[in-house]
């Protein structure tokens, strides 16, 4: 069931609009959640199961907001998401929840399984019962926004672009339970007109994220002087975004798209792995030099590769940028610098993880 443009309902014209935010103490959770409570002023329940990557401080800025609500369960729960959705009557959600780390998929598939897959099956399901019991006028302004990843299309070679109509063609269990969650909602809104949309964004960058992620871990390596591991030989290239342009984008999804439609979200910054590390070395040397003449381009030291490294990612925002009028707001060079800084003035959030989280390598597939 397809809705044409003119026929669309624009979200952003509803008031005391609430959104379900599953995720919402993640990376990109919370910085939707942050956007939609703290910017847009929309009423926002963050559903979270806090897992090693949740953190609510993340959203400390914004937890005592009178808008702000916080449920603490799994998404693969179903009692529990009936409930909340039962209690808090959201006009929309945005499901972000998953398991995100390409690495540990490799060593352990199963998490990836149970939470992209089942998870969004059941968070699926209990949106549906939830849908089919509004009134017809609430019905009808009702979306459930889908936030999935662009490794679901595979790789690319040294050129083209992934566009919503590239084939799905996973190479990690990441990837392939994300493209089957994407495959569920995309059957939930063919077979049961629940208003689906799906969007598949690129690499993320930005504050608040969790330091097993490329750019976090070369960022704390380098200011303990630690060396910096560049996977095989860093060619491999990926799209940055910005996780504040990540999230203005799904505001314009969510209050602009059309429901059964897909829109890819990317940030128009390719970049060879070790040209981001290169540029974090750049900007470390500016802020904090090292001394001696010594460059934290010296700690680059490359390590055995990810087995099944995709070699490049490159998303089209053509439709995004024509259809619903959104464009990254900074360039990378700029994104990076400021995501430098953060956490150079924030090092009680990321030491603080520190305390908990290991730091080993992983994903080697041994």
């Amino acid at each position: 069931m397809a809705i044409a443009l003119d026929q669309r309902v624009h979200l952003s014209q509803s008031i005391g609009m609430k959104i379900l935010i599953t995720g919402g103490a993640g990376f990109i959770g919370s910085a939707v959640v942050r956007h939609f409570s703290r910017d847009c002023g929309f009423g926002v329940i963050n559903l979270d199961k806090l897992t090693y990557a949740g953190n609510l401080s993340s959203v400390g800025s914004v937890s005592n907001l009178p808008n702000y609500i916080f449920e603490h369960h799994d998404i693969c729960d179903k009692a529990a998401v009936d409930r909340i959705f039962r209690a808090h009557t959201p006009d929309a959600v945005i499901h972000l929840a998953a398991e995100s780390h390409v690495d540990r998929s490799i060593d352990g598939p199963a998490p990836f399984l149970e939470t992209n897959v089942k998870g969004t099956f059941t968070l699926l399901e209990c949106a549906r019962s939830y849908w089919y019991s509004l009134p017809v006028s609430t019905r009808d302004k009702f979306r459930f926004l889908h936030v999935s990843t662009d490794e679901v299309y595979g790789a690319l070679g040294a050129e083209g672009q992934f566009t919503e109509n590239s084939q799905y063609r996973p190479n990690s269990p990441y990837a392939a339970s994300k493209a089957a969650a994407d495959h569920f909602a995309r059957a939930w809104y063919h077979t049961y007109e629940l208003p689906v949309i799906v969007t598949n964004c690129s690499n993320n960058y930005g504050p608040f994220q969790f330091p097993e992620k490329m750019i976090p871990t070369m960022i704390l390596a380098a200011l303990e002087g630690q060396q910096l591991p560049v996977y095989g030989d860093g060619k491999n290239i990926r799209d940055w975004l910005h996780v504040q342009d990540h999230a203005a984008a799904l505001y314009c999804v969510l209050t602009k798209g059309v429901p059964g439609e897909v829109y890819n979200i990317g940030g128009e910054a390719e970049r060879q792995n070790i040209e981001v590390v290169e540029s974090i070395c750049e900007v470390l040397d500016s802020l904090i030099p090292r001394g001696s003449f010594a460059s934290y381009r010296d700690l680059i030291h490359f390590v055995p590769d990810r087995p099944g490294h995709d070699y490049r990612y490159s998303v089209s925002c053509d439709k995004l940028k024509n259809e619903l009028g959104w464009t990254p707001s900074r360039s990378f060079e700029e994104g990076l610098s400021q995501t430098i800084s953060w956490y150079l003035e924030n090092r009680h959030w990321w030491q603080s993880i520190q305390k908990r989280y290991d730091g080993r390598r992983r994903g080697l597939g041994q």
